[in-house]
């Protein structure tokens, strides 16, 4: 049975937008006032939304629960899944020992927190976001940073706000190709915007964490550093954002921010060396032990060779291997038969959902929404990042007994951050197919000329709907490219504008909360974490807003703007 969204079912915009915007206030009331557990108020959110889709939307009942239960499943594959192996090689490299090895090595390019912060949580975190993205950056480095001595919630904290920067270029570029295809505009003029308005916030995000654990004193301290970080990530964010695409910019700049600042940290260290540990009692005033080459490369091993496999799992010749007869291939076309490993992709399909259609203006044309869920076995980060697991298993010599009970380990301390990511990602899901999502936005639009502030507020609240800055692309980037051109504003700035928005949205995204927690060890905390983001969040996309309203209006930034 066909049903058509609709995006106005009480008449006026707003008073439509003041009815979907309930479920958002809901979870943030159940955390930041009630201090409810994760798994509380995603269950509290989502039960709203199902109310709102079925009593205010009209959507049938089993659309509406079946959008919920489609939501769920992809929360536990693939999202979870990158979580629960992601938090197994992290725990393993603990078990064998190395990891001891991995914390000192760091602590002798630098015994400064603040430091091993911006080198693990911004310059590494970075590089894993370009690769595997999907909340996968976080729980490795969050949990590296812990074992380095951070109290969990500031080491959750800080990745969360690292992890900004990098996001609309997370997963190779995905974000920007995937909202480019939806809206039919090339890849390379919307990173190219991007690109141009970025780089400020690159800079900036060095020094935001070193101000949020140190103060401006620490800042003072530490200005140098920030700046060879922040600096070379802008500068080469900037140029292989224009020059050469979507694809490359995280990877390129991480690479070069990490050689950079490792080689000035062997010239320059700060006077005062930082430690959390002084403060609260902790551990890492233990001496240093000097290890061999041949110890510290193979404590360092499963996360080269974790690279190594990212970068296999993220070829077109890899991915096209899974593609079945008829599949878009990387490069576009389709495939005239099945890829030799397609059979390990899974697919069950959902028929109460294939009739659900999405409308104008929230799209050019009618369009179906996804109603075929895919378990790929292999094609996924969270496996890719498991058989990094089991080389680690043998390579440091952990037991199957111990990796077997690491394990168990792994899936018990994660029982309730799996149950919310279930549920926030479901809750994401209804919001979407119900029309929720887009009621909040067309509201948003009907702005005017302010809708050049609004746009990323859009991106940044889609994000926060799903958890995925690619997602949010794809929900709004129509609706950014026809508002822009009623207003006579160039598109690629709306269309960039809807991901660099999204980028701080990241950080209070309930999805992205559940990871955080759960490889720090803080299940059942997420309240706590919440309200430690969630002012930064919203400071910085107001930051943005201005910024972007700016560009399009101020003539002398007019530059900014990419020329076609």
């Amino acid at each position: 049975m066909q049903w058509m969204q609709s995006y106005y079912p009480l008449g006026s915009a707003w008073l439509s937008a003041l009815v979907a915007v309930l479920p958002i206030i809901l979870f943030f009331v159940s955390l930041v006032v009630f201090k409810l557990k994760g798994h509380t108020a995603g269950l509290i959110t989502v039960l709203s939304a199902i109310i709102i889709a079925i009593f205010v939307y009209d959507m049938p009942v089993s659309k509406a629960l079946y959008s919920f239960l489609y939501g769920a499943l992809y929360g536990l594959w693939p999202i979870a899944w990158i979580i629960i192996a992601a938090i197994f090689l992290y725990k393993l490299t603990v078990k064998s020992g190395y990891f001891d090895i991995l914390r000192e090595s760091i602590i002798a390019i630098t015994p400064d927190q603040r430091l091993q912060v911006i080198l693990i949580g911004f310059c590494f975190g970075a590089f894993l976001e370009g690769a595997i993205g999907f909340g996968g950056p976080v729980a490795i480095t969050a949990a590296l940073l812990v074992g380095l001595g951070l109290r969990p919630l500031y080491a959750a904290g800080l990745c969360m706000i690292a992890n900004t920067a990098p996001v609309a270029f997370g997963a190779v570029g995905i974000p920007i190709t995937a909202m480019a295809g939806a809206v039919g505009v090339e890849s390379i003029k919307i990173s190219a915007m991007a690109g141009h308005m970025l780089p400020p916030l690159s800079l900036f995000v060095p020094f935001f964490l070193v101000f949020l654990m140190n103060g401006f004193k620490g800042v003072k301290e530490t200005w140098p550093a920030c700046l060879v970080a922040g600096g070379s990530f802008a500068i080469v964010q900037f140029i292989t954002a224009t020059k050469l695409g979507p694809e490359l910019p995280d990877i390129a700049s991480a690479v070069v921010s990490i050689a950079c600042v490792t080689i000035f940290l062997r010239v320059w260290q700060p006077k005062n060396v930082f430690k959390f540990d002084e403060e609260v009692g902790g551990s890492s005033q233990l001496e240093v032990k000097k290890h061999s080459a041949k110890e510290i490369v193979l404590a360092w091993m499963p996360f080269v060779i974790l690279i190594a496999v990212i970068v296999i799992w993220t070829q077109p010749w890899f991915k096209d291997l899974f593609v079945g007869a008829g599949g878009k291939l990387s490069d576009g076309t389709r495939a005239a038969e099945a890829g030799i490993l397609s059979a390990l992709v899974l697919k069950f399909s959902f028929s109460e959902l294939a009739g659900i259609i999405q409308t104008a203006p929230v799209v050019v044309k009618d369009t179906a929404v996804k109603s075929v869920f895919e378990i790929p076995l292999i094609n996924t980060v969270g496996t890719s990042i498991l058989i990094v697991a089991l080389i680690t298993m043998v390579m440091l010599k952990v037991k199957v007994s111990t990796a077997i009970q690491t394990f168990g380990e792994t899936l018990n301390e994660m029982k309730f951050a799996i149950l919310t990511i279930a549920l926030v990602v479901g809750f994401a899901f209804v919001s979407n197919y119900s029309g929720i999502s887009a009621t909040i936005a067309l509201a948003l639009a009907e702005t005017g000329n302010a809708f050049a502030f609004f746009s990323p507020i859009v991106g940044w609240i889609g994000v926060f709907l799903t958890g995925s800055d690619t997602s949010s692309n794809l929900l709004f980037g129509s609706l950014q490219q026809l508002t822009a051109r009623q207003l006579g504003i160039p598109e690629v700035l709306f269309l960039a504008a809807n991901s660099v928005g999204g980028v701080v949205g990241k950080m209070i995204s309930p999805q992205s909360i559940a990871i955080a927690c759960a490889a720090v060890g803080l299940v059942g905390k997420e309240s706590e974490l919440f309200r430690f983001t969630v002012k930064y969040s919203i400071i910085l996309v107001i930051g943005i807003g201005i910024f972007t309203y700016a560009i399009a209006f101020v003539p002398w930034l007019s530059w900014i703007i990419p020329a076609n």
